[in-house]
């Protein structure tokens, strides 16, 4: 079956088209990546997973070599998953049509859950559920979240924004933990500090981006005690004002990585280099926001391919350091 299957999946009307256009999208969307296998074959279905994951991921073959091989499937399928659901939000030609794909999708997961998948996507990701005993929160919790940004496109506090991370982001860690029978509260925590950070250092890296796209995640009385309105967030370069509340957003999220980095040390052996490395890698987006001294508007700030590839060395090295030592 050639291209995305109708069943889940809006149309991209020639308004969405613009927008796209002008947030910049570069990436493809998951049902272009590859060509969608038909269903019932999970071999074709975990070989579309792995596709989706390494065509519109760079990092993920990086990170797929930190972790054993036998996690490495069920890190894809997991990725696929969200990656689908996110285009589903993002494709759609209005918040109604990208809530009306995203509650078909819902209820493709349901299947999933209760041992009938049909979409490819959720054929390779029942068998991880089989295999790890995953349940089925996580991924409900990433889908509310795309909900959620359908309904609201503005937070007022931190901890409402923190609420929302809650959802679109420290899910992922938790699957990752859980993919190796890690459910201990305190570890969980500690990853959720680091998800929380790698999702807020992706929204002041993204604030020219979200904004073409309708939405501004800067908490609003943040932008109020520093004198910042959604007016500034339009010009081509950061007034002084915003640039300062970026730093002090870009200060909390270096705080929740702090938090959550103990998490490198003590969670199970087979996933710490991975973590370490996702963990570096939100902090160098941080640095990188500071060396663009915090004006994501004029340019947005990356970190390099060498620097990824010096992470993931430290990542390595970082492990088996600890483990010589006894930590």
């Amino acid at each position: 079956m050639q291209g995305r299957p109708n069943a889940a999946t809006p149309p991209v009307s020639r308004g969405q088209a613009a927008r796209q256009d002008q947030a910049a999208r570069r990436d493809p969307v998951a049902w272009r990546l590859a060509e969608v296998p038909a269903a019932g074959d999970l071999a074709a279905a975990e070989a579309f997973c792995r596709a989706v994951a390494r065509r519109h991921y760079e990092n993920f073959t990086v990170a797929t070599r930190l972790v054993p091989p036998r996690l490495r499937q069920h890190l894809a399928n997991v990725y696929a998953f969200a990656r689908w659901s996110d285009d589903l939000a993002d494709e759609a030609a209005s918040p109604e049509e990208a809530l009306v794909a995203l509650a078909a999708w819902r209820e493709q997961l349901a299947g999933c859950l209760a041992g009938r998948p049909q979409h490819p996507v959720f054929i390779a990701l029942a068998e991880t559920i089989r295999a790890t005993g995953l349940e089925g929160e996580p991924f409900s919790d990433l889908l509310d979240a795309f909900e959620q940004d359908q309904r609201r496109t503005r937070y007022d506090t931190r901890e409402e924004l923190a609420d929302y991370c809650r959802r679109s982001a420290d899910p992922v860690g938790r699957v990752v933990l859980a993919l190796e029978g890690c459910r201990d509260r305190e570890l969980v925590s500690l990853s959720d500090s680091i998800c929380t950070g790698l999702q807020l250092v992706n929204f002041w890296q993204d604030i020219r981006r979200d904004r073409l796209a309708g939405r501004v995640y800067l908490p609003g009385h943040d932008m109020v005690r520093h004198g910042v309105d959604e007016a500034m967030l339009d010009e081509p370069a950061a007034s002084p004002p915003l640039r300062r509340l970026v730093a002090d957003e870009v200060e909390w999220a270096r705080r929740c990585f702090d938090l959550g980095a103990p998490l490198v040390r003590r969670a199970p052996a087979v996933l710490r280099p991975a973590i370490g490395m996702f963990l570096g890698g939100g902090r160098a987006v941080a640095d990188a926001i500071e060396r663009a001294a915090f004006d994501t508007l004029s340019r947005r700030p990356v970190v390099g391919r060498m620097r990824k590839a010096a992470l993931a060395a430290r990542a390595w090295w970082g492990t088996l350091t600890a483990a010589r030592d006894g930590a």
